[in-house]
Order: structure tokens, then sequence, then C-alpha cells
């Protein structure tokens, strides 16, 4: 087997006296394709910075091949000290950064490059971020939660662009879809290790189940072999004095491996506090307006929302989406038009800023409100640590600070405050974000089981397939259109997803030499198209669909879990061809997308 690009092991690192690792391993190779998955708190986010080489480890082993370039995307980058965001993405680790593709990358997340650092939002940051870490094509790309914060347009063009990139890949991600797109290995953190799956996040959940089930199984078995051997040492033959105490020792290790067996981590459990019915119109606007700076965020909007509907409100960043959830439920009042909320409705709202709560505050106290010990849960006291044992939170944790708590769990925090309120409607702005996958599950569970009325803003499209009986998507000029069923019947009926909206101009350009201001401005170029750049504009598409059928069978190939110690040589000889391909077809659609631009341009 050739040599890793990348090899860790025997890692054991822990916190505050709680060991997170114990003894992990994970190799990646050239061309590999992992996700690295597990419960939020597991150590996913901590193996990835010991493997990329920025945090050390209590104890490890690790090898990275001598020339090896590796780019890591945290979850939260730090964009200070740059003057500009192109500032940010050209200063990478000596590495020569290709401008061209650069401004391509900038314009096709809605950002020009000339925006200050300062200035930007989560999402804009965690684009820039990206476009620094993969421009460069790395030979390993670590990227932790990429989709957080991104619109459904950012996802998708970073999913397309991460499957023609040549860099190894290791993800650490939320979104299913994304995970199933893109992954070829999994690689499960689980009670302190690393368990690896040759094939993709689409078989892991069956994979890990049938795991489970299995030690579940061998428990009940030493359980009751131990039941057996205690039998006997109460009641058995003394003869044989010797085998006896053989015996004897047999079953002291027995219990001690019963005594320290580490179950699986224990599952979320999540009610939802309900308060009486609504009646059966529960929203309904009329012909409603709101524009900001001559700008139209809603026009003319007319809507009827039924109690029980779960309505999926999606577009790209910038649309409004907030700003129509504030409308629908009365908190913002139209410019024109009317919104009409049944009285007895009562509600309940997750935010996505997560801001709702001073992160001073314990967690115990944020979640009694710093009231005490006792809260109210559906209308019956419960004692705080009892309700968050629900969502996983052991009772050492309640003293912690709200700020030291990992994304995951101030996600299950808020979760947990949203759901204790009596709600017959309730708003979920971003819910998905840093919540593992378990507790999605459970949450799409739950929701499908809550009486009330849902209105949901999400980027994720699973989420939004599994919950939504609707989606209302934005559309051009202020307007919403309203599509029966999820994400994917709305992209059915409407032909094509959502669309990012177009990077806006800075009003003030700062001086910038002469190198650096050619990166935006090369997709932007007016040329006129020779009658070779015309041949190639016809004849690319077809070539690139040829490479990928070719890409497609090769991958298919080197699926083979056998075939590197069945026929080595065919393997190689697979791989070489595989990356010269995907080399190729990469070349072929950077030439394609900016002979397209240029058409694009004549045509305008």
């Amino acid at each position: 087997m050739s040599l890793p690009l990348l090899h860790l092991k025997s890692v054991r690192h822990g916190f505050g006296g709680t060991l997170l690792l114990d003894g992990a391993e994970i190799a990646v190779g050239r061309g590999d394709r992992l996700c690295l998955v597990g419960r939020n708190g597991s150590g996913k986010s901590t193996l990835l910075k010991i493997a990329a080489g920025l945090i050390e480890a209590d104890q490890a082993e690790r090898f990275l091949q001598p020339g090896v370039t590796l780019r890591y995307l945290p979850q939260e980058p730090d964009l200070a000290g740059h003057a500009t965001v192109l500032d940010y993405v050209l200063s990478g680790e000596g590495e020569a950064m290709d401008l061209h593709k650069v401004g391509l990358a900038l314009n096709a997340l809605g950002l020009t490059g000339e925006e200050s650092p300062s200035t930007l939002s989560g999402g804009e940051a965690r684009r820039a971020a990206l476009v620094k870490v993969m421009v460069p094509e790395p030979d390993l790309l670590f990227l932790d939660e990429p989709t957080n914060h991104l619109d459904l347009p950012a996802i998708e063009w970073l999913e397309g662009a991460l499957a023609r990139i040549k860099s190894a890949l290791v993800l650490i991600s939320h979104d299913r879809r994304f995970l199933e797109a893109l992954s070829r290995g999994t690689l499960w953190v689980d009670r302190g290790q690393v368990r690896r799956l040759e094939q993709g996040f689409v078989a892991f959940e069956g994979w890990r189940d049938a795991l489970l089930e299995q030690e579940e199984r061998d428990a009940q078995k030493l359980a009751r072999q131990v039941v057996r051997e205690e039998h006997w040492l109460r009641y058995g033959v003394t003869a044989r004095r010797k085998r006896n105490v053989r015996r004897l020792d047999q079953l002291h290790t027995l219990r001690a491996a019963l005594k320290g067996r580490q179950g699986p981590q224990g599952t979320v459990t999540l009610t939802v506090s309900e308060a009486e019915e609504t009646g059966k119109l529960v929203i309904e606007a009329k012909a409603v307006g709101k524009s900001y700076d001559g700008r139209a965020i809603v026009r003319d909007l007319s809507l009827r929302i039924a109690r029980g509907e779960r309505l999926g409100i999606v577009g790209a960043n910038g649309t409004g989406k907030t700003t129509l959830v504030n409308l629908l439920t009365g908190n913002l009042p139209p410019d024109t038009g009317t919104v009409r909320v049944a009285p007895s409705v009562e509600l309940a709202t997750l935010d996505q800023r997560r801001e709702q709560v001073d992160p001073n505050y314990t967690l115990k106290q944020a979640m009694g409100d710093n009231r005490g010990d006792i809260i109210d849960v559906g209308g019956k006291p419960r004692h705080v640590m009892s309700y968050l044992k629900d969502f996983l939170f052991t009772p050492e944790q309640a003293g912690t600070p709200i700020a030291v708590l990992s994304g995951g769990e101030r996600g299950r925090m808020m979760l947990a405050r949203a759901l204790a309120k009596p709600s017959n409607l309730l708003v979920l702005d971003e819910p998905t974000n840093d919540l593992d996958l378990e507790t999605l599950d459970l949450l799409q569970d739950m929701l499908a089981d809550y009486p009330g009325t849902l209105i949901l803003v999400s980027h994720d499209r699973d989420f939004l397939d599994r919950v939504c009986t609707s989606v209302l998507m934005s559309e051009p000029g202020g307007r919403w259109q309203n599509y029966a069923g999820g994400y994917s019947d709305m992209i059915a009926q409407r032909g094509s997803g959502v669309e990012a909206r177009a990077a806006a101009k800075p009003t003030k350009s700062e001086p910038r030499d002469e190198a650096r201001s050619a990166a935006p401005a090369a997709s932007s170029e007016k040329r006129k198209l020779s009658f070779n750049d015309r041949h190639q504009l016809d004849i690319l598409p077809g070539m690139i669909e040829a490479m990928e059928r070719d890409i497609a069978k090769l991958e298919a190939v080197l699926a083979d879990p056998d075939l590197y110690t069945r026929d080595r040589a065919r393997h190689d000889k697979a791989s070489q061809v595989l990356a010269e391909l995907q080399a190729k077809r990469a070349t072929s659609e950077d030439r394609l997308l900016e002979l397209m631009l240029a058409a694009e341009e004549m045509e305008a």
C-alpha cells in the first residue's frame, strides 16, 4: 500500500481531566475524500486541528510527507489585520496564487475582493476563507463545517468546486446531502477512537447502527457469562484447586471488562412544550410590501398559513428572509398591505444568531434565565439539570460559561430554551447550524409530531425535504413564490434552485497594486471572442461530459476494496489515469467558465 500523505496515530488528548481522544488514528492518502463524523463534543474539530498541526496533542505520532501542502478551514475564520478581502485571500503561506482563479471564485461567491473584513457577516467571512484555502489546490484540504452560514447558491457552488478539486479532502459537516455528494470514505469519532468505513456517508448510518447492535449483543453475552461464572463460584465443585483459581481469575477479568465497558453516548430527548391549539387560520397576509433604501424586500405578497403547516423559507443571503419572518409574525409593520395573526398564537423562536443569552451566564443560569433551579417545561416544573440531561449535558457542565461551549453545545442549549416555551407557532431560523446528525434526526422526528405550525428558515436541503409541506421561494424584485412540498419538489416545479445575488460593488475602492487589482477584473475584462474561442465554447461541454463518464467508470473500479491486493498494477494505473482526467476536467471547466463569461459580456 502506498505511503499516506498524512498519518496520525496513538492520539491521546483531553480537557480539564476528561480524556476526549484515546488512541485515535487517521490516515489520509492521495485522492481520498473523507468525511469526519461523530456526536457534538466527540472531538472531531480537535482531531482535525491536531492532524493539521495547529494544536499539539497530549500524546500523538504525526507523519506528514515532506513537501506536502496542507490548508485548513476553521469554523470561525479570522480576517483581522487585512485591509481588504483580496489582501486576506492572497496572504498565503508562500504559494503563488492564480489571480484569475481568485477573481472567478470570489465572483462566484458574491464577493468582489474590495470588501473590508470589518464589515463582513459570518457567511461572507467564510466565503473569503474558502477562496483562500481552495484556490491553491493543496495536497491536503481540511474543512471544518464549510457550509455553516452559507446560503444555498454558495453551498451548491462549493459542492461542485470540491467535486472537481484534486486535493485530498477531510470534511466535517452536518449537511447530509453535502456529505453524500462528496465523500468516498467515512471516519467515525466514537468514544475517543476513530473507526473507518471505506464507503461514503450514504452508507455510514446503516454501518454505524449495525456496529452498535453488535456491541449490545456482545455486552449481553458478557453479562450472561458473568452470571454463569458467579453461579459456579457459589455452587460449583471445589476440586482441582488450580483449575478453580484460574477460573476465579477469569471471573475477575470478566467483571472488570463489564464494568469498564463504555457504551455509546446517549441520545438527545427532544420534546416541545405545546400551547392550546390555534384556529384553523394562523397567519393571513394580504398584498404585503416592505422596502429598505428603495429596494423592495417583499412586494405584493398574499399568503395564508393554516394550523399544522410546515412552511420553509428559502433564498440567497440578503434577500430578506428574516425580514419576511418578522412581517409574518407581526414583529415588523409592513409598508403596504396587512398581516393578521390569530389572537391565540403563542410564539417560540430560535434565532440563528444565538445571541439571546448573556455569554457570561453559566449553562444552568442560561436555562433558568438566572431565576433558580426550577424551570417550566410544558406547564410542568422541572429541575434545570434534569431537563438539560435530555440534551446530553452532564451535571459537571452546569457551571460552564456559555462563552466557552462548543458551537454544537450552544446550538443544543438554544434549542432546549426554545422548545421549553409553550407554543403553537414555532419559528426556527437556521436551526441546523452546529447540530450533529443524530440530533438533527431527533429534531425532525419531533417536528413531525408537533401539532402546531412551523415556519422554518434553512439552507439545509435534506432538512427542508424531510420537514416542510411547502416552500416560499425568493424571486427577483422582492417577489415570493409558494411551492408545494420540500426543496426538491420546489426545484422540480420551478426548474432551478436558489440563485445567488450579484456581488455588490464597493462604493469606494482603496488604491492597490496593479497585480492584485487584476484579479477581480479578470472575469469582467471585455474582449472579442476569436473563431478558436467560439469553437472551444461549442465543444468543451461535450468533452467535459465525456470526461465525467470516464471518471465515473474509474471511480467505480477503484471503489472495489479488494482491488489493491488483488491487482496492484491495475489499481495504480486506474489511480494515475483518474488523477490525470480530474486535472484535465478542472482545466477544461475553468476555460469554459472564462469563455461563457466573455460571451455573456459580448451579448450585453
